[in-house]
């Protein structure tokens, strides 16, 4: 499954909101630092979805707010 995800990070706590049917909104505590943000959103994929966290994967927005991933 792909779906499109737009991160806030530096955010009070971790969340996961569906907007739309394949559309989330992500709060993440983590700073967009060395990855740190794309790994905390990677978890809170896998445990929205209960997969593994190597099944979730960002297929592009590696370096922007909003990311296309795939869920394995």
């Amino acid at each position: 499954m792909i779906i499109t995800v737009r991160v806030t990070p530096k955010s009070k706590r971790s969340e996961l909101c569906r907007e739309g049917e394949l559309v989330f909104r992500a709060k993440i505590m983590s700073p967009p630092d060395k990855g740190k943000a794309n790994r905390e959103l990677i978890g809170l994929v896998a445990d929205h979805f209960q997969v593994k966290k190597s099944q979730v994967q960002i297929i592009r927005g590696e370096h922007s707010r909003d990311k296309i991933i795939e869920v394995k």
